[in-house]
């Protein structure tokens, strides 16, 4: 009796293979599935995204003015004419392509009576306006907030087109 009631139980049996593609098809085709769906995310996004418009010289310096125009109160009238004068020199740089920053105001208005791309309003509002800078900035002349309101509103102008006020 022994005997066969040993005979009775068998050995487990091995797991079967009932797959029709090896294990490495499926790896690969899930890898480039994805890297394909990847893909495609990339470039719809990349198609929807819309290009930035790059601002103009006149539109940069205009905000960068409105900036330093919300500093008046807090900035001394010296520190006030120097970043005046650094943003309008960064845009005739920039719109004319004249090397303002790096000559004097003597020389670059002396340059501008022989050859200049502005406007006799445009010459007489960068004119006095360098000059003023140069009376706060070398001369030390003691300016007050209100010289530097009318320095930040030169400036502007000569930005805007350079249209005088009526006297």
């Amino acid at each position: 009796m022994l005997l066969l009631a040993t005979e009775e139980f068998h050995d487990i049996a091995p797991p079967v293979d009932y797959s029709l593609l090896p294990p490495w098809v499926i790896f690969s085709g899930a890898f480039l599935g994805l890297a394909l769906l990847g893909l495609i995310v990339w470039w719809l996004r990349r198609r929807w995204q819309r290009p930035k418009p790059q601002q103009s010289p006149r539109e940069r310096t205009l905000a960068l003015l409105d900036g330093i125009g919300r500093e008046i109160e807090t900035l001394s009238p010296y520190q006030f004419s120097i970043r005046v004068s650094d943003v309008l020199r960064r845009y005739v740089t920039d719109r004319y392509q004249l090397p303002v920053t790096r000559q004097t105001s003597v020389e670059f208005l002396s340059a501008l009576t022989k050859a200049s791309p502005f406007s006799e309003d445009e010459k007489s509002l960068l004119e006095d306006f360098l000059n003023r800078c140069d009376l706060i900035k070398f001369a030390r002349y003691h300016a007050t907030k209100e010289d530097s309101r009318l320095l930040l509103e030169e400036a502007t102008r000569f930005v805007q087109g350079g249209q005088l006020e009526p006297a």
